[in-house]
């Protein structure tokens, strides 16, 4: 396919925006691995192979194994994941799907018995944040599989940063 618009060059105060939001959520207390599954979980949901192809790369850089990242579309089938992995997937996939699901108080009493007040708002935000990457990606498609995986702790260069 090919790439409809360079929202990042069309829009730059926008983008600009979403980049800060992206930086919030990179500078959360929440484990970089744990993030990387709710993107990756976020983006399976929302069909966005741009985002996929990207976090994929980034979970496997920062030493996640290929059969958690195989599994993770059926999280509930396996013994793979933590608990409180557990209980953010479960909210990822709520919050992505909301006009399609409940925000029960179970599911939310679940995530409190893993994460505080403060986790549970920058979670949320980084499941917002990547649903709105997945949309713009989605949208005006960008080139699938240009993302290269950066060492955990080092920021992607400009043309990879933001963009899922």
């Amino acid at each position: 396919m090919n790439t409809r618009i360079d929202y990042r060059k069309a829009a730059p105060d926008a983008f600009r925006a979403m980049l800060d939001l992206e930086a919030g959520v990179r500078r959360s207390g929440l484990e970089h691995e744990l993030l990387e599954l709710v993107k990756m979980r976020a983006s399976q949901i929302n069909g966005c192979a741009y985002c996929l192809d990207m976090h994929s790369k980034d979970a496997r850089a920062a030493g996640e194994t290929e059969q958690r990242l195989y599994l993770l579309s059926v999280w509930r089938e396996t013994a793979f994941y933590s608990p409180r992995e557990r209980a953010a997937l479960a909210w990822t996939e709520a919050v992505t799907q909301v006009s399609m699901n409940e925000l029960s108080d179970a599911l939310y009493a679940d995530l409190q018995a893993h994460f505080d007040e403060k986790e549970i708002v920058e979670l949320t935000l980084a499941i917002i944040a990547i649903n709105g990457w997945n949309r713009l990606a989605i949208a005006f498609r960008p080139d699938v599989g240009s993302h290269v995986a950066k060492s955990v702790g080092t920021r992607a260069p400009a043309d990879n940063a933001g963009k899922g």
